[in-house]
């Protein structure tokens, strides 16, 4: 089904090529290595010195996007650096804190902010509801050849031809500020797609069947993954792009596809084939590995709890059920200490499902509800518990269905028709009963995404899977179905999608180039500026926080998504829910310690005695205004998931200095560490496994240390309750010399602040 391939491999002619092979046909392999669509498009879109044929790229966007629980962040930290227009296209979506439910935080102050920040700066605004961020650049903004920057993890554009990647809100910023996006030359990665997939089969299931294969072994770890192969031609532009939204979730850097007459008849269906351009190969090109995927070979699947990665073909699952059942129990109770029943879904008639929805990025495509609808033409999804939701990605999506007929047969076949939102995906809409089994077409089911809340007693379990299988499932009244169990007319689109783009014409309000520096920009009573933040001092004492034992910590458990997303723009308010799900301790130890450095400015004999106790424990006589004192908290595997900045930023505002971990789990929480000051230490696992919370780490000389981008740190480490400091070793990745700076300052805004 799947095979991957760790080995230069050089793709010619239509053929895959080991390195042997390829020199067998006197192909200059560091030719071929840059022939590849994907160094091509990083090579010019890299500038300064460091450019084409170098280690480290430095590259300008040709436009950036925001949602609105990231973009009043990125402009308030800009704004605070200097920001005086935007210089590249931005877009500012409304589609994560678009419930504005009730009072309070959760308004529409962050829109009206948005709006008057896209006057003041000349930006494009798009309303609340209209469209999904990914679904509106697809639509409306990306071109092949094109690169796109955006504060959120999901920006994927490459069945497009445009390369997007995401991050946290301080590389936008640098974007705002002219500066480049410094990432060392990733390695590409070639994925051969071949075959043709069998009905009933959709784009989720290809995701999760590749995630599933290279998730674990970190193959494609912050590379580029670029889908070449015959049987591209056989998947539409949305199944297409439906599979690369989820290459996220492989934790690879971006993707790009070659591109073809089907694309070009994409970009013309949304008038704006004048954009389109082909992407192909021109000659030999050598890649760093290669998955091959036989789309043929392919099954509907589903991603049990807790990770995409947890994929299995729906028919081994339904035929294991009790095993599957008892293997998800145990790693709920080992993460939470609770139960999730799933016995009670797993009978002899079969698995039964709750509550299922199709949505977002991933979900919500024309081709994916249009299906979804034809199967549940004449059919009921019963009386009882379970629910079906639906939510086009966009206002013209939903137009789509509307003329068409579809979104009538849904709603007859009792389901739910919603706006365009991404709440599902992080934790804001739908969030399932305890206890209770979902099926979702979104992007992701880590603990608690949906919105559970263990420490409360309520959690509910959360599957992927393909919007074709789960309208097979409501169509069975919420009996799990595989949908290649279903007539094959009844998965095949029957009709085309005629995108109306004139409605974004009558909604979006689009002004780059045509900024309004008169115009007041409008802050509720909830959006605040970021706290003043020290410079790194020449001593450092670490306080230890938290220690999080469990394989990898996604950045919902570092700052939980959800009910958290209307404080966004209010820092010391979204800090108070740091770790909440994760360690319920962390916030007041954290309090307690950033409490101790605020008394060491000001000179206080608490303080003064704390320091002295531990220069006399190591034998020092250094200066204590030269030290200052942070807490940090311990990891195996910090960062996966989502792109937002606030996992770091919320420990850095309650007192942080540093992560200590085994292994960063993406490029992008790395990224968001070093661009708020934080030291992204590096531990071994003979090193971590000594650590405990309170415990205290003493780093002799580090401001020096890092100006001179040392890789090795030394530091003293005492055990809570002890009196004695032992020698250990701390480690750091390379850093570029603007990363260093910035380290240096404190943070982005004080590195930007004194640039100025």
């Amino acid at each position: 089904m799947i095979r991957v391939k760790d080995a230069l491999t050089v793709l010619d002619k239509g053929a895959l090529l080991t390195e042997e092979e390829a020199q067998a046909r006197s192909i200059a392999i560091h030719d071929a290595q840059k022939n590849s669509l994907a160094a091509k498009i990083l090579d010019a879109h890299s500038v300064g010195q460091n450019g084409q044929g170098t280690d480290i790229l430095h590259i300008r966007f040709d436009a950036l996007a925001s949602h609105d629980i990231t973009y009043v962040g990125i402009i308030q930290t800009a704004r605070a650096s200097g920001l005086t227009s935007f210089p590249i296209p931005y877009v500012l979506t409304n589609c994560h804190n678009s419930l504005c439910a009730v009072g309070g935080t959760i308004n529409e102050d962050d829109h009206i902010f948005g709006l008057s920040a896209a006057k003041k700066y000349g930006a494009i605004f798009v309303p609340t509801n209209c469209a999904v961020i990914h679904q509106y650049m697809r639509e409306a903004m990306v071109y092949p050849g094109s690169m796109v920057l955006g504060s959120d993890s999901h920006t994927r554009y490459g069945a497009l031809g445009s390369m997007g990647i995401g991050e946290g809100g301080p590389e936008l910023v640098k974007q705002l500020l002219k500066k480049t996006y410094d990432v060392a030359r990733p390695r590409i990665v070639c994925v051969w797609l071949t075959g043709s997939v069998t009905p009933g089969v959709g784009p989720q299931d290809v995701a999760i069947a590749l995630i599933r294969e290279v998730f674990s072994s970190g193959f494609v770890k912050n590379a580029v993954l670029e889908f070449h192969g015959p049987g591209i031609k056989n998947l539409s532009v949305e199944f297409r792009s439906g599979i690369d939204v989820m290459t996220t979730e492989t934790t690879c850097l971006s993707s790009i596809w070659e591109t073809d007459e089907l694309v070009r008849e994409y970009y013309a269906d949304h008038g704006r084939e004048e954009c389109y351009k082909e992407l192909a190969l021109d000659g030999p090109a050598a890649f760093d590995g290669c998955i091959e995927i036989d789309l043929g070979a392919i099954k509907p699947m589903i991603a049990l709890p807790f990770h995409p990665s947890n994929a299995w073909p729906i028919e081994e699952v339904i035929r294991n059920a009790p095993d599957m059942a008892e293997k998800i129990e145990k790693e709920a109770r080992a993460r939470t200490g609770h139960s999730l029943k799933l016995q009670d879904k797993w009978t002899r008639e079969g698995i039964w499902v709750d509550q299922a929805i199709i949505a977002g990025c991933a979900g919500g495509s024309f081709e994916n509800l249009a299906i979804a609808a034809q199967i549940l033409e004449n059919k009921s999804i019963g009386n009882g518990a379970f629910s079906l939701s639906l939510y086009p990605a966009s206002q013209v999506v939903a137009l789509d269905l509307v003329r068409q007929g579809y979104t009538a047969k849904a709603m007859l076949a009792g389901a739910l028709i919603k706006n365009a939102f991404c709440g599902p995906c992080f934790g804001a809409g739908d969030t399932p009963a305890n206890g209770t089994l979902s099926i979702r077409h979104s992007t992701r089911n880590f603990p608690n995404r949906e919105g559970s809340k263990p420490g409360e007693g309520q959690m509910a379990a959360v599957a992927l899977m393909d919007a074709r299988s789960i309208a097979a499932t409501a169509a069975n009244g919420g009996k799990l179905t595989q949908a290649s169990d279903l007539p094959e007319k009844l998965c095949k689109l029957a009709s085309k999608h005629k995108p109306e783009m004139a409605l974004y014409a009558s909604r979006v309000y689009t002004a780059h180039g045509n900024p309004k520096p008169s115009e007041p920009l409008i802050l509720g009573p909830n959006i605040t500026d970021w706290p003043t933040m020290r410079a790194l001092p020449e001593n450092l004492v670490l306080c230890v926080a938290s220690v999080l034992t469990d394989p990898v910590t996604t950045t919902d458990e570092l700052i939980p998504s959800g009910e958290t997303s209307s404080l966004r723009s209010n820092p010391l308010r979204l800090a108070e829910f740091t770790l909440q799900r994760a360690d319920p301790n962390y916030v007041g130890l954290a309090k307690e310690i950033r409490a101790l450095e605020k008394e060491r400015q000001k000179g206080s004999d608490p303080a003064k005695n704390f320091l002295r106790d531990i220069l006399q424990a190591i034998g020092q006589d250094a200066p204590l205004d030269s030290f200052a004192i942070g807490s940090t908290i311990a990891a195996r595997k910090p960062g996966d998931g989502s792109a937002r900045e606030q996992a770091a930023s919320s420990q850095k505002v309650l007192g942080g200095a540093a992560n200590l971990a085994i292994e960063y789990a993406t490029k992008r929480y790395r990224s968001n560490l070093i661009n708020w000051g934080m030291l992204p230490f590096l531990v071994t696992e003979d090193v971590f496994a000594k650590l405990s919370v309170r415990d205290t780490l003493v780093l002799l000389g580090i401001r020096t240390h890092i100006a001179q981008q040392a890789k090795t740190i030394p530091a003293l480490h005492r055990k809570a309750g002890e009196k004695d400091f032992f020698p250990l070793t701390l480690t750091m990745q390379a850093i570029t010399d603007t990363e260093r700076d910035i380290l240096l300052a404190g943070c982005l805004i004080n590195f930007y602040q004194a640039e100025r």
